[in-house]
């Protein structure tokens, strides 16, 4: 094979070659040089030095000629190392570079891939708490709690709009709208769309925001980031009659929106990782509810928008989230 694939490769030089010769035979006759003799002769020698110089590129090239003929079984194959010209050397680095790069690219998608599966595995065993509780209340022979049923359901939105996010965050450039956007406004929408949940644990949030303060960025993805804040700062302040503070402080060019609880706090030893996916911690094994996976896309999606989190937290005192825009 190795050498089949040498004389495809220098067929063409062959026939240059030999056209030279002609070239140069009838140059000579042309001008009057007529010895037959002496013309074989040179014939002669011209192809035993064409032939000589081919073996010679052959044996050089048989090893690498030889791999490159037979077809990979695995892609450790790339990597063997039969260089000996500069040439050969530089294909085998950049084979070798590609196999690197491949390499990369096969653990990316198999940790997106393992993340989504266990992402879904955990969500799927949260959605079963609020559906159990909906059946018990629709199994009991009293009227019907409809502000029950209606935290459940809730409850399952906030968890069906978790999932169809995280889903749409690899395609996210995709999904992405960025223009000027009044801040005031997606916290109010933000709000609203939770207010059951304050009202339901008792914690009153406070906006104190200009009206006229604008941001570059996407609202839809904004608002559920802000979202994520909001739900965590409601559900980890266990205590009635607190406030979630959202306040904005500008720095020349900057704009700083902080969300702030006066909630439980989050221990020193697991503030660095909360933007883990999966991470719950202490605080999330209290309540039993956490995916670990909220401020995980918060984080992915500010990072996607080019939006800076940050988190700053004292246990028993409450957690402060600020997004720099």
């Amino acid at each position: 094979m190795g050498l089949k694939l040498f004389i495809k490769e220098n067929i063409s030089f062959i026939f240059f070659e030999l056209l030279v010769v002609v070239f140069i035979l009838s140059l000579f006759w042309l001008v009057g040089f007529r010895n037959i003799n002496t013309a074989i002769y040179s014939i002669v020698i011209s192809l035993v030095l064409i032939v000589s110089f081919l073996m010679l590129r052959y044996l050089f090239r048989r090893n690498y000629l030889n791999k490159i003929s037979s077809l990979p079984t695995t892609m450790d194959d790339c990597l063997q190392k039969n260089a000996k010209t500069a040439e050969h050397f530089q294909v085998e680095l950049y084979l070798q570079e590609l196999y690197r790069l491949y390499q990369h690219e096969v653990q990316n998608l198999y940790a997106a891939q393992n993340r989504q599966e266990k992402f879904l595995n955990q969500w799927i065993h949260q959605m079963k708490t609020p559906i159990s509780v909906i059946e018990l209340l629709l199994q009991e022979e009293e009227l019907l709690d409809k502000n029950s049923v209606q935290e459940e359901v809730d409850r399952l939105k906030r968890g069906i709009e978790l999932v169809l996010m995280n889903a749409r965050l690899e395609k996210f450039e995709e999904d992405m709208q960025i223009e000027q956007v009044n801040l005031k406004n997606i916290v109010t929408e933000t709000i609203n769309d939770n207010k059951r949940l304050f009202i339901t644990n008792h914690v009153f949030p406070l906006i104190q925001i200009d009206d006229d303060v604008t941001v570059t960025t996407d609202s839809k993805w904004m608002k559920f980031v802000l979202s994520q804040f909001v739900t965590n700062a409601v559900k980890y302040t266990f205590e009635q009659n607190k406030k979630v503070k959202i306040s904005v402080v500008k720095e020349e060019s900057k704009v700083l929106l902080m969300v702030e609880d006066e909630g439980i706090g989050i221990p020193k030893s697991d503030l660095s990782r909360v933007t883990k996916p999966f991470f719950t911690g202490e605080n999330g094994r209290k309540t039993g509810e956490s995916t670990g996976m909220g401020l995980y896309l918060a984080k992915e999606i500010c990072g996607k928008l080019g939006h800076e989190l940050s988190i700053e937290s004292e246990v028993g005192k409450g957690t402060r989230v600020i997004v720099t825009f």
